[in-house]
């Protein structure tokens, strides 16, 4: 028996210092999580293998919006990947979609074989959430090779989504490895994953920081409404609550 694995969900250097030293098993390293998480910079990634002995997937997102992307956005992620791995990238997290909300299959392989050419993980993100028949979904990127898929089970949260997460743990998983993510937290971790029986949960554990500069006068970078002059970090304390409240499965 072991404990669930936790992954924690940073925008920067400084929150995978601060997932790392509070507890976190695994990091995902992001820009932009008000867009729902885009390419981190290479500095950031180069200053965390530097300083953190923990795993890190980057994600390779070029935009906000959707997974259906053009040639040019294609081949800036295959670069974007490449270049993260060569600078140390336990692991790369992506989508590819077409239109009618299925896997790309082969831009999802050719990712896949890269990732797989240095030696890495490639895990399927939430794109997942967005198709239109998950059990055909997962088969395609088991036959495709991937390592892990990031899903709430296609709802919004993973409560919601837990029934749907059950079904593909118990059809699915001994062949492909589920990630769970949208809503965890230290109050429902232990039932979600006795429920689902999946052992590795994605979570934020993010509060608010201040900065005060972010408005004068007129104007105004805050980039939620209810959260003037303020940023979102990862919470130490809530990463030692989240950790803590890791089940034994």
């Amino acid at each position: 028996m072991l404990k669930g694995l936790l992954e924690i969900c940073c925008g920067s250097f400084e929150d995978v210092k601060t997932a790392w030293q509070n507890g976190a098993d695994r990091v995902e390293l992001n820009s932009a999580l008000y867009l729902g998480g885009l390419t981190p910079s290479t500095a950031n990634l180069i200053c965390a293998k530097e300083q953190c002995s923990i795993p890190i997937v980057t994600m390779v997102r070029p935009r906000g919006g959707g997974f259906c992307y053009s040639q040019d956005e294609y081949e800036t992620m295959l670069l974007d990947a490449r270049i993260l791995l060569e600078h140390g990238a336990d692991g790369i997290a992506f989508g590819f979609l077409t239109e009618d909300h299925a896997i790309h299959r082969n831009r999802t392989q050719e990712m896949i074989d890269l990732i797989h050419s240095a030696g890495k993980e490639a895990v399927f993100h939430r794109a997942f959430d967005c198709v239109a028949q998950q059990e055909r979904a997962v088969e395609a990127l088991i036959l495709l090779g991937a390592d892990r898929i990031l899903t709430s089970g296609g709802a919004p949260d993973v409560w919601s989504g837990r029934t749907q997460l059950q079904k593909l743990q118990s059809q699915y998983g001994k062949e492909i490895t589920f990630l769970t993510g949208s809503g965890v937290n230290a109050q429902n971790v232990k039932a979600l994953m006795e429920y689902t029986r999946i052992e590795q949960v994605h979570t934020s554990c993010r509060s608010w920081q201040p900065d005060v500069t972010a408005s004068l006068q007129d104007v105004d970078f805050s980039y939620d409404i209810s959260q003037k002059n303020a940023y979102e970090a990862v919470d130490a304390g809530k990463v030692r609550e989240m950790q803590a409240a890791m089940p034994i499965l």
